[in-house]
């Protein structure tokens, strides 16, 4: 994979860039929030230390391309809204996974669609990956129709995949091939 460190991408009302070390604070105002990780493989983090080894894992993954993490930055003013990435990267079989996180107060606006069809896009023609899959809890129903606009299909459930604080949750299997994609376009 390319190096991603320098990697931005813009859309009409977002910016996509890698993150930065004082990104750390607004980072961790979106994982604190129990709402945000309600679904997720983490419980609210509660220290900005946390946030900040995050941001210095993939300012360190970035640049050797192990993985892509892009900030979600509005650019009306400039607010750090949450993140986008692909990573699990095979070469081989030209595939990665995708995952996403938004600000509480920025979700039903179109922000999530938007800053991942700005990813999809290059996840598809720059780095020509063939599939690119999303794992997510099947009670999320917000991030299963999000991903379902952009042309995800259900592929299956993983049974008690993930078990967080004693919480043990399924994973619904997406998937999303280029060929799908063009066929969109």
């Amino acid at each position: 994979m390319p190096s991603f460190d320098q990697l931005t991408l813009q859309t009409e009302r977002l910016l996509l860039r890698p993150f930065k070390l004082d990104d750390a604070a607004d980072l961790l105002s979106i994982f604190s929030d129990p709402l945000i990780t309600k679904y997720g493989i983490t419980l609210p983090w509660t220290e900005l230390e946390t946030a900040q080894k995050r941001i210095q894992r993939d300012l360190k993954e970035m640049p050797v391309g192990d993985s892509l993490c892009l900030a979600i930055v509005r650019l009306s003013d400039n607010q750090l809204l949450g993140d986008c990435s692909l990573f699990h990267f095979s070469e081989q079989c030209r595939r990665a996974e995708i995952g996403y996180v938004l600000r509480h107060a920025a979700w039903a606006q179109g922000y999530m669609q938007e800053a991942l069809l700005a990813l999809i896009q290059y996840g598809f023609s720059e780095l020509l990956l063939n599939r690119i899959e999303a794992d997510i809890d099947p009670m999320n129903l917000a991030s299963a129709r999000c991903l379902e606009r952009l042309g995800f299909k259900l592929e299956g459930m993983l049974r008690e995949r993930w078990i967080v604080a004693g919480v043990v949750s399924d994973s619904a299997m997406y998937g999303l091939l280029a060929s799908d994609w063009a066929a969109r376009s």
